[in-house]
């Protein structure tokens, strides 16, 4: 796990110089050494700089940017991991190909010369590099199926910028801090910029399991997508297995990529909640080794945000040394000031707080930590699947014979209402509005995530806006055909997962140098789960079904029953307390009219009726609050 940076200047106005500044920039996600290249000629500049956490062969012999000598000289910047390395390393060496080095770095290079852009399906593992083939003159940035390592990408003129994260590319001097009014209106849905936007114009993250192909000869750029989940989705592969059948491969497919997620030269950790997803990562690696595993939980003193006690009992049970710490507001005070360092342009998943304090808890004793998402999207956790299936149901029952508010009417007992602040029963209003425009209730569901709809975000900006296509309402129609509460799965894998959970866990373990990994997000997991029937995954109206039959082979079932939490943070009660002081602060009129972006009647409005207790869903002012505090960061 380490940082990149690069830059391919056509004007040639850059030097190595400022691909050093660049990587410097993002030395917390590697500070155990660093590198640089720069090759300059008539036509162009390429500058790679990289940042490295030695996980993998710490010798002096996996230093990067590396270079593979020869007829087709090959540099590379890389961020990540090849799990199976060592087995495309014998592949390798059984056609004739030598190695000089134990690193997975080098058996990247080798097998891109061997197999060129095609060596990618030979990976499995996270990653994000950049690849310098001289003879060609091309250069390939590639990103992970899943799009567990980011990958940001500036193109302007005669520059195209890249990096690990947006600080690094804002060190270049051409690069321009012009805010994307449009793809701000989504994170004011969202809470996050889901790819391919970012907070600026002209800079997109390479969307997972993509590549992107610059000639250096013509400048022209391709993207292209390696990997999908359309053949497996569409596929009746496993339509007709038994149940014993799905289990017994399933579990297999689990325990083999958590054994190479344990591939290390260094101590290895996990996050434990006490969850489902968690236990099944704690109980199999703890299952699978001789050594004690560590892991580690955040707790908090509001009994309703408290999952700690749970984690506990798991911990004794499996007999893992487990280290529990409380987050207060003292402890989040220290970390919200630095969410626009750490997140590096507006990210308003207030988890993020308790994300990055485990981080530095975890990263005095391992340099890699375990974590249990993509969980939810594969095996249908999140309570909306289930509620959306019966919801749809139900109105099919009707097939029209009762006007819509009567069935409106009976279905709302069936839906969620108001939890932990949250407003569902607002969000639900939404969905009668979608309804009777004539939406399907399943997108209608869909949709009604979203915190802001287009005539209330309206109001909000000073300028007009343009809400860009979204990149689920692609995934829904690439996977229309099918069977749509697995359609509904891949989305949030494709989309939330990507732009919201993933990039949470990336920011908050690397800003402290700690390598994250996901066992649960194996691409084989992903194929073989697209074509496993929904109903299976939530027999008799059971989330994770699959994942819970396996899991109490491990742990006793009475251990694990209760409901799901999720990982919330009181911040409604902060907000309307000790964090009001700030919030206020951040949402004053001075700084507002200062950035330009919102009409401050409109955000007045949204915060005095919140604090008021007159609205309590708090994401639309706790979005605002991220976006200034962003600003005044980034922006000033």
């Amino acid at each position: 796990m380490c940082g990149i940076a690069g830059f391919i200047d056509f004007g040639l106005n850059s030097s190595e110089t400022i691909a050093q500044k660049m990587g410097a920039k993002i030395q917390h996600r590697g500070p155990d050494s660093c590198g640089s290249f720069f090759e300059n000629n008539n036509s162009y500049q390429i500058g790679f700089a990289h940042q490295r956490l030695s996980i993998i062969d710490l010798s002096k012999d996996g230093h990067q940017p590396m270079s593979l000598p020869g007829g087709n000289p090959l540099t590379i910047v890389f961020n990540g991991e090849i799990y199976n390395y060592k087995e495309v390393r014998k592949t390798l060496e059984a056609t004739g190909v030598e190695f000089k080095t134990n690193s997975d770095t080098e058996v990247i290079l080798c097998a891109w010369r061997k197999w060129g852009k095609e060596c990618i399906a030979h990976f499995n593992g996270m990653f994000a590099f950049a690849v310098f083939d001289s003879l060609n003159q091309k250069v390939t940035l590639v990103r992970d199926r899943a799009g567990v390592k980011p990958l940001y990408v500036y193109q302007k003129n005669d520059v195209i910028i890249f990096g690990s994260e947006l600080k690094s590319l804002m060190v270049h001097p051409k690069f321009e801090k012009v805010i994307d009014i449009d793809a701000t209106a989504l994170f004011m849905q969202y809470g996050y910029y889901p790819e391919p936007y970012t907070v600026f114009k002209n800079c997109t993250k390479l969307k997972a399991a993509h590549t992107l192909e610059i000639d250096l000869k013509n400048q022209q750029t391709t993207i292209s997508e390696y990997w999908s989940l359309k053949h497996n989705f569409h596929s009746n592969e496993n339509s007709n297995k038994s149940e014993n059948e799905i289990l017994e491969e399933l579990e297999y497919l689990i325990t083999s990529a958590f054994d190479y997620r344990m591939v290390s030269d260094v101590p290895v950790g996990v996050f434990l909640s006490g969850g489902y997803d968690s236990t099944a990562v704690t109980a199999l690696l703890q299952e699978s080794t001789n050594q004690t595993i560590n892991t580690y939980t955040i707790g908090f003193e509001e009994a309703a945000y408290n999952e700690a006690h749970h984690a506990k009992k798991v911990a004794e049970y499996l007999g893992t040394n487990h280290t529990e710490s409380y987050c207060s507001f003292k402890d989040a005070m220290a970390i919200i000031p630095r969410l626009p360092v750490i997140y590096d342009e507006p990210f308003a998943d207030s988890s993020a707080i308790p994300t990055t304090l485990v981080s530095e808890i975890a990263v005095k004793e391992v340099k890699v930590a375990l974590s249990s998402d993509g969980g939810d999207e594969l095996l249908s956790g999140y309570g909306k699947y289930l509620t959306t299936k019966k919801y749809v149901e139900q109105l099919s029952k009707f097939s029209g014979s009762k006007p819509i508010e009567t069935l409106l009417n009976f279905l709302d007992p069936m839906l969620p209402k108001s939890k932990m602040g949250f407003n569902f029963d607002r969000r639900y209003s939404r969905v009668k509005e979608l309804i009777n425009s004539g939406v399907s209730p399943l997108k209608s569901m869909q949709l009604s995530s979203q915190n802001l709809m287009s005539k209330e975000l309206n109001k909000l900006f000073v300028a007009e806006i343009e809400i860009p296509f979204c990149n689920f309402e692609k995934v829904l129609e690439d996977y229309s055909s099918g069977d749509p509460f697995n359609a509904m799965l891949i989305g949030d894998y494709k989309t939330y997962m990507v732009d919201d959970i993933l990039t949470k866990v990336d920011r908050a373990a690397m800003s402290v140098g700690l390598e994250g990994r996901e066992p649960l997000l194996d691409y084989r997991l992903a194929e073989y789960l697209a074509s496993v029937p929904y109903a299976l995954k939530t027999k008799d109206g059971i989330p994770k079904y699959l994942l819970k039959e396996i899991l109490h082979k491990y742990v006793p079932k009475e251990i694990m029953d209760r409901p799901k939490m999720g990982f919330a943070i009181p911040v409604i009660k902060w907000m309307k307390n000790e964090l009001r002081e700030l919030l206020e602060s951040e949402l004053s009129e001075e700084r507002v009219k200062s950035a330009g972006i919102f009409n401050y009647n409109e955000v007045e409005r949204l915060k005095n009726n919140f604090l008021a207790g007159k609205n309590q869903d708090f994401n639309p002012v706790w979005f605002l609050f991220i976006f200034h505090q962003w600003h005044q960061q980034w922006m000033k």
